[in-house]
C-alpha cells in the first residue's frame, strides 16, 4: 500500500462536507514547501504525493495519500508548509480552512485526539525516513523498500511487489538517482535475486544484506 491507512472516516467525511471541492490535473503542484498555509486538503478521489525537493533537482518522496486521507495539517499552527504536494493522477479534494477545522474540533473534541495521533505517526515516519537516508546506503534502502512492499510468499516461494513502480518513483522514494536504481535492479536481476514480470518486481529469493 502506497499511503497510510486512513483513520476512522466518520469525522473525515463530516469535515469534507464542510469544505469546497476542487479538481486538480495530474502533475498539479497543490502545496509548495515554504509557503504560508491555512488549509488542509481531504482527498475525495485520486492520489497525492508529498515530497521534498533539493537544490540539485533530486526529490525525496515522503508518502502517497488516497481517498479520505488528508494533507496540509502541519502548517495549521501558522507556520510554513513543510513539504510539496502534487497530484499523481487527476484528483478531487475538499479544501478546509483553518477556521472551519478549529470550529469542527471545538464541536467534536474526540477528533482532536485522532488528529494528534496522526501527527505523531507522521513524525515517527519522518524520523524513520531521515534515519534511512542518513544511515543506510542506497542498496540497503532499496532492499528494505522492496521487502516491505512485497506480498507474502506464493506457492513457488516468490514474493511479488504488486505496485508497478517506475525507476523514477523508486529513486524519488530513496533520494537517489534513477540511474542508480536502474543499475542496482539490473545487478539483482542478473544475480538471480529478482525478476520483472508484467512490470512488477518479483523477489525470487532472499535479498543479500549488502551489495
Amino acid at each position: 500500500m502506497l499511503y497510510p491507512t486512513p483513520p476512522s472516516t466518520r469525522h473525515i467525511q463530516a469535515l469534507a462536507a464542510l469544505g469546497s471541492r476542487r479538481q486538480y490535473r495530474k502533475g498539479t503542484l497543490i502545496i509548495q514547501e515554504g509557503e504560508q498555509g491555512d488549509t488542509i486538503y481531504i482527498v475525495m478521489a485520486g492520489l497525492l504525493r508529498t515530497y521534498l525537493a533539493g537544490s540539485n533537482g533530486k526529490e525525496l518522496t515522503l508518502a502517497h495519500y488516497g481517498p479520505l486521507d488528508y494533507v496540509g495539517e502541519m502548517s495549521l499552527d501558522g507556520g510554513k508548509r513543510s513539504a510539496n504536494v502534487e497530484a499523481v493522477e487527476p484528483t478531487t479534494c475538499s479544501v478546509i480552512s483553518r477556521d472551519t477545522l478549529l470550529r469542527y474540533i471545538s464541536e467534536h473534541p474526540d477528533f482532536a485526539l485522532q488528529l494528534m495521533e496522526r501527527l505523531i505517526r507522521r513524525a515517527r515516519l519522518a524520523t524513520e525516513s531521515a534515519r534511512s537516508v542518513a544511515l543506510i546506503d542506497v542498496y540497503g534502502r532499496l532492499a528494505k523498500m522492496l521487502q516491505e512492499r512485497a506480498d507474502p510468499e506464493n506457492p513457488a516461494g516468490e514474493r511479488v511487489v504488486s505496485e508497478r513502480l517506475t525507476h523514477m518513483q523508486m529513486a524519488q522514494h530513496l533520494a537517489c538517482s534513477r540511474e542508480m536504481v536502474s543499475r542496482l535492479l539490473k545487478d539483482l536481476e542478473t544475480g538471480g535475486y529478482i525478476a520483472v514480470r508484467d512490470r512488477r518486481i518479483v523477489l525470487l529469493k532472499r535479498l543479500p544484506a549488502r551489495w
